[in-house]
């Protein structure tokens, strides 16, 4: 009884055991980062070598599969309490204001552009960026078109990662599945008709400070819609190997979270910078 009373704590924190992948993680990172840094400074030889960066990012990508596979065992164990909970709730919090600010920068980055483009003693390189606004020879995108259809997927996906939501409140497995495999099956869409759209640009990443703008907050968009395409993928496999429950479904809560963030943003860039920013303009057809 004794040994039993001392094994179990008598407090509502998660004391967590040693694990390696704080460690493993870290190295992997660093070797991802000098691979890559080795390979983009030599990729102009005859014979550059990614080997070294692929297999940082291997060790990154096991990292967090081991990792969060771990988190996942103490959440059906129980040592998330409710208190533990709560703070894990407030890191994700605090993640997804990160991820705001993240994009606050790169809207901050195409309206300084947008609004000071005529600018000259402003820029001291205006032939990077032109005295008009898009450069002369930018070809944008119809927003009522491709853009239009993303958004429309984005919004109906919202609606069905809810549902999953609900339906797991209620105990509903099967709409909880159904919902997930709509939203999943909805994320890879708008993935592919963002890769079409880009295929269709008219207009490069390189040479003008608006083809830079926009690929960068529109690719890391999409990117973002890849992460949480994959984990909702997760919280499905989740779902039916049946540790979510009516109780006790952080990972999927989170999940949803993310998405209705990703949507919010989406819905930003599209109003921002391809209705706005596309009035009075040649389009690209």
């Amino acid at each position: 009884m004794a040994a039993a009373a001392h094994a179990k704590p008598n407090h509502d924190y998660h004391l967590v055991n040693p694990s390696p992948w704080p460690l493993v993680g870290s190295v992997s990172a660093f070797v991802l980062a000098v691979g890559a840094i080795w390979f983009f400074h030599t990729r102009t030889s005859d014979s550059p070598q990614p080997w070294l960066m692929l297999i940082g990012f291997a060790g990154v990508l096991y990292t967090m599969y081991a990792w969060w596979s771990d988190v996942v065992k103490e959440s059906v164990t129980g040592d998330h309490t409710p208190v533990v909970q709560m703070h894990h709730r407030y890191g994700m919090i605090l993640f997804i204001a990160s991820e705001v600010m993240f994009f606050v920068a790169w809207f901050w980055a195409y309206f300084d552009q947008f609004f000071r483009h005529d600018d000259v003693e402003q820029y001291a390189r205006v032939e990077a960026m032109g005295t008009t606004w898009p450069p002369i020879g930018v070809e944008l995108f119809d927003p009522f078109h491709l853009p239009l259809f993303n958004t429309l997927i984005l919004l109906t996906s919202g609606t069905t990662v809810t549902w999953a939501h609900h339906a797991l409140i209620h105990n509903d497995k099967n709409g909880l599945k159904s919902g997930l495999w709509l939203t999943i099956i909805l994320g890879a869409l708008f993935s592919v008709v963002q890769v079409i759209e880009y295929t269709r640009a008219g207009f490069p990443f390189a040479g003008n400070i608006y083809g830079a703008s926009f690929f960068m907050a529109t690719g890391f968009h999409g990117f973002h819609v890849l992460i949480g395409t994959i984990f909702l993928t997760v919280c499905l496999v989740r779902a039916y190997v049946g540790n979510l429950t009516q109780k006790h479904h952080l990972g999927f809560e989170f999940a949803a979270w993310y998405w209705h963030f990703v949507d919010v943003v989406w819905l930003f860039l599209f109003a921002a910078i391809y209705v706005w920013g596309s009035w009075g303009v040649a389009i690209n057809h």
